[in-house]
């Protein structure tokens, strides 16, 4: 009998206090403003604009979105670790569409590689609009070249997970990369670095290890933030053949509208 009253009122209890508890975690998110503070009323336009804000600099040139030093968010550290002659910073907020995006919803969509293939940017050397990377798939270990499929979405958000790509890519061919997400108290990051030298022609343009990129990914209360930094070391000989903060401002494109793709389509 006494396991039966507590048992109804752990119920009643559960009843009333759940929903309550559920709607407090609906109002923990944090919101644009928290994060950014410092930014001016065309940087916040821009980065709630269709396609974001993207910015490169030289390593000496100040960032210009840097988030709250109380925010939890350091991507510069990280990045800054490959000693980059270039770096590129990106701000985009992705509204929600029919209901808030989680952080499963954005571990899934960075789930289908595959989708960056066939990608187009504006090429101004071709004065056209191209596939940025012709082949776009998972590999089966560091040390293989095997394709294996992107897998179904997944049900539960992992801790960490580390998966290696191959993507080929219309300037560079075939680019090899490592990637590393990690779930953060308020979002999670994906980094990715080149594995392998990236090559044009017959020059080395970036080796490897000297390319790093990392997104940040948060559901804020304005919609999903994907906030991203980006590193490239090239010698100054490579740079005065290839436009490398292009070149990286274009890569950075192509994988904000991946993401921005596969949110709103769940």
């Amino acid at each position: 009998m006494k396991n039966r009253y507590f048992i109804l009122v752990y119920s009643f209890l559960l009843f009333i206090f759940l929903p309550a508890s559920i709607a407090a975690e609906e109002k923990s998110l944090r919101s644009f403003g928290e994060l950014f503070p410092a930014l001016g009323e065309n940087q916040k336009r821009e980065a709630f604009s269709s396609e974001g804000t993207i910015r490169s600099v030289k390593k000496n040139e100040a960032l210009e979105f840097l988030p709250a030093p109380n925010s939890g968010i350091n991507l510069y550290e990280t990045v800054m670790k490959a000693n980059p002659s270039y770096l590129a910073e990106s701000l985009f907020v992705i509204p929600y569409q029919r209901k808030e995006f989680t952080m499963l919803d954005a571990y899934n969509a960075l789930g289908k590689i595959s989708d960056l293939k066939g990608r187009l940017y504006h090429s101004h050397t071709r004065n056209a609009d191209v596939p940025l990377f012709q082949e776009a798939t998972r590999l089966e270990n560091e040390k293989s070249s095997r394709a294996v499929p992107d897998p179904l979405p997944a049900m539960m958000l992992p801790n960490a997970e580390t998966l290696f790509i191959r993507l080929k890519d219309i300037n560079f061919g075939n680019c090899y990369y490592r990637t590393d997400m990690s779930v953060t108290p308020f979002g999670l990051t994906y980094k990715i670095t080149n594995t392998r030298n990236i090559t044009y022609l017959l020059f080395t343009v970036l080796r490897e290890e000297k390319f790093t990129s990392i997104l940040y990914i948060e559901p804020l209360a304005e919609g999903m933030l994907v906030y991203s930094m980006a590193g490239a070391d090239a010698s100054n000989f490579i740079s005065g053949m290839i436009d490398i903060p292009s070149a990286i401002s274009k890569r950075l494109m192509v994988f904000l509208s991946w993401i921005n793709d596969n949110l709103t389509i769940m």
